[in-house]
């Protein structure tokens, strides 16, 4: 049987209660989209019929002027940069990285130039950019954007994201009408975002997905927008995309996935919250923790069980988190807050038996004897 998996390759069983997040696998894939990868798998294309066909199919979808499939989030931010300094150039596509091309610059917020998994500046790089910050890391107005312009400027890049900076940042409005009023497109990350019809609506020039993460489809990922934009991305199929081309079962199974989003969404957070209530009373029985209900700190509808390592705690919330990795079956969980003694458990891939297994094991970690 292929559960058996676990044992040939020796992995550990792992609840996801930390979220979409690439380290884990990211997301359950649904059976539908499983049966048009077989389909892709098992049958030949000619490829750039594939591409443009479901890359046209999907920009229909979404009521965007087009749209394209790569492998994933992060290669669409490098091919995005490299498509906006290229500006449809065949020569670019064969020698991107030629002293020749000069207009280089992608302005990024300070707050913004995150790690994901990797630095927002290492995608930007790899696709040919210089980065250049404006504002600083705790705020960036839309005048501090403006003053990074200048003659060798590309583009403007916004991260959408829980990883971003929140408070004291320019919206994506401001920063879509700074790159417009200087005659320049917008790049905007949204990787992790759950809504990508408001992002055609405010006229966005070229957003990015990630395929697997809201979406719940294979490895992948969205760009969509600009029609000119995204043929200037594709022509990267012929540069650096080379190496980051996506396979036929991949284009199809996250074809899939995307029409079943777009059709049912993802759980809603009052479906969450209804989960949430009795998960969260357990939580609050066991020794030396405080549980509570928090949304997602970037106001997405995502709602988690927040939970607080009380000051008389034998272990610090590290310690837990560590220790609910080990054994037979490992719990993860979303980290960021550790060193303020918060664990945060996000339970979009957590089913009923999984909460259940949860509070066994913090039960079991806090009934243990300091020492033993």
């Amino acid at each position: 049987m292929l559960e058996n998996l676990y044992n040939k390759y020796n992995l550990q069983n792992v609840i996801n209660a930390s979220g979409k997040m690439t380290i884990l696998g990211v997301s359950k894939v649904p059976n539908s989209s499983v049966e048009a990868q077989k389909f892709g798998d098992q049958h030949f294309f000619v490829m750039k019929d594939l591409i443009k066909n479901t890359s046209q199919h999907i920009a229909e979808l979404l009521g965007a002027p087009a749209a394209l499939v790569v492998n994933s989030a992060s290669a669409g931010i490098a091919q995005a940069v490299a498509g906006v300094i290229g500006r449809g150039s065949q020569y670019h596509a064969y020698h991107s990285f030629s002293k020749k091309i000069t207009k280089r610059e992608i302005i990024i917020p300070k707050g913004h130039n995150v790690d994901y998994g990797t630095p927002e500046e290492v995608m930007i790089t790899l696709g040919g950019g210089q980065v250049i910050e404006a504002g600083y890391a705790n705020m960036c107005s839309p005048e501090h954007i403006e003053m990074q312009i200048t003659e060798n400027t590309a583009a403007i890049l916004y991260v959408k994201s829980h990883h971003a900076v929140q408070k004291s940042m320019l919206s994506i409005k401001e920063a879509l009408k700074v790159a417009h009023d200087n005659s320049l497109p917008l790049i905007l990350d949204a990787a992790a975002e759950e809504d990508l019809l408001k992002y055609v609506k405010l006229g966005v020039d070229i957003v990015i997905f990630s395929g697997a993460k809201a979406i719940s489809g294979p490895a992948a990922g969205l760009i969509f927008g600009n029609k000119e934009y995204i043929n200037w991305i594709n022509l990267q199929s012929q540069g650096i995309g080379r190496a980051m081309k996506i396979g036929k079962e991949n284009i199809l199974g996250f074809t899939n996935a995307l029409e079943e989003y777009l059709k049912s969404g993802s759980e809603n957070g009052q479906h969450m919250l209804q989960r949430l209530k009795p998960f969260v009373g357990e939580l609050n029985k066991v020794p030396f923790i405080t549980a509570q209900v928090i949304q997602d700190s970037a106001g997405r509808d995502i709602y988690r069980a927040d939970v607080t390592i009380n000051n008389n705690s034998p272990y610090t919330a590290q310690e837990v988190i560590t220790q609910l990795k080990k054994g037979d079956v490992a719990v993860y969980t979303r980290e960021y807050r550790s060193n303020e003694g918060i664990i945060e458990f996000d339970i979009r891939a957590v089913t009923k038996e999984d909460m259940d297994i949860i509070v066994t094991k913090l039960n079991q970690i806090f009934s243990k004897k300091e020492g033993n």
